[in-house]
């Protein structure tokens, strides 16, 4: 059986003060209604001897803040890489002193509907919601009428703020890491722009990350010799690669818009015979374990999953959105993990192919 529940009534008389008085102590406006130091301090006490617990119920009733926040999203929570978004959506919520609710639809709208339904009959102070990766999507309507944030979703509709991966600044890294290098010529890229329905960011991703890359070696008089335009995955890759190499092209860098593509050109490479990085440097984007596991490995320009989550959260609660008005952009930077596939060019074959 549970024990009875400690009330403040209960505090109050251990210590010695009226129901009131003990409220405002514990709600912590002992100061601003002049109540003593030492009462204040016996209402602290009894509170701790007591191991009394505020009734959070009839404080939201009170403050219409039930300090719960709901995070929403298609895929986020099973996804390993991605998942990180939901460890700094929670540090933040508890930095703010709030719990932090999480649901996943799967993709699906009918459930999303339902879960939406769910946070709000909660009375959640806010709802985060976020897409696994980065795309235009238009957001539940119903998030309009409540204070929301936006992860990865690109509504143009929306007036929420939405919280995504400065992508475009990503590939100017990207490029610049291999400029420091010296590679200015023979540099080739696996990936490109492009609108593949099937490709995980490949329009938004692609788009920005190209952007980045050519803005920034434009920046050295230098430029891509040829994007070839592929799905995201190592089979695509391998398969770029290898018939860049077939078609007689020499390259010198690789830029792979992600890691799975760069899995499959360091295969193609290895079965030419080619190192890396001693004959061809390789940058590529996410950071996600594999970059870590390719022997050598590979130098990537990190996707902020965690950095995505605190942002939303904490912008959901600092700055209380403004319904009606225009969306904000908050862009998260992108930062680069070195690896070891890029290495340093050599004065010998400094010839644009």
């Amino acid at each position: 059986m549970n024990a009875p529940r400690v009330t403040l009534a209960n505090v109050a008389l251990r210590a010695g003060v009226s129901r009131s008085t003990a409220s405002f102590v514990m709600s912590g406006r002992g100061a601003e209604m002049r109540i003593s130091e030492a009462a204040q301090q016996k209402v602290l006490k009894a509170a701790a001897d007591l191991g009394y617990r505020p009734n959070l119920t009839a404080r939201s009733l009170r403050t219409s803040k039930t300090h719960t926040i709901g995070l929403i999203s298609d895929a986020i929570a099973t996804t390993p890489f991605a998942g990180e978004v939901i460890h700094g959506a929670l540090d933040a919520a508890l930095a703010h002193g709030h719990l932090l609710f999480v649901a996943e639809t799967a993709g699906n709208e009918a459930v999303e509907a339902d879960l939406i339904s769910e946070m709000l009959d909660r009375q959640v102070d806010g709802i985060v919601y976020a897409t696994m990766f980065t795309r235009y999507q238009k957001a539940p309507a119903v998030l309009s009428k409540v204070q929301s944030v936006l992860i990865n979703c690109l509504d143009p509709t929306s007036s929420s703020p939405r919280i995504v991966p400065d992508e475009y600044q990503g590939g100017r890294t990207a490029a610049r890491a291999l400029a420091d290098a010296g590679h200015l010529n023979g540099i080739y890229v696996i990936g490109g722009r492009h609108d593949i329905p099937k490709t995980p960011g490949g329009l938004y991703a692609g788009v920005n990350r190209m952007r980045g890359v050519e803005d920034e070696l434009r920046t050295y008089g230098a430029g891509v010799v040829l994007s070839y335009e592929c799905e995201y995955e190592p089979a695509f890759g391998y398969k770029a690669t290898t018939e860049l190499l077939s078609d007689g092209h020499r390259p010198r860098a690789l830029i792979c818009l992600n890691d799975r593509l760069a899995f499959g050109a360091y295969q193609a490479l290895g079965e030419r015979g080619m190192r890396v990085p001693e004959d061809v440097s390789v940058v590529s984007f996410d950071a996600s374990d594999l970059a870590s596991w390719l022997r050598p490995s590979l130098t990537s320009v990190a996707l902020p999953h965690y950095e995505l989550g605190k942002i939303a959260v904490t912008t959901l609660l600092d700055a209380p959105v403004r319904k009606g008005g225009e969306s904000k952009d908050v862009l998260v930077p992108m930062p680069l993990h070195e690896g070891d596939s890029i290495a340093p060019v050599t004065p010998v074959g400094q010839i644009q192919e």
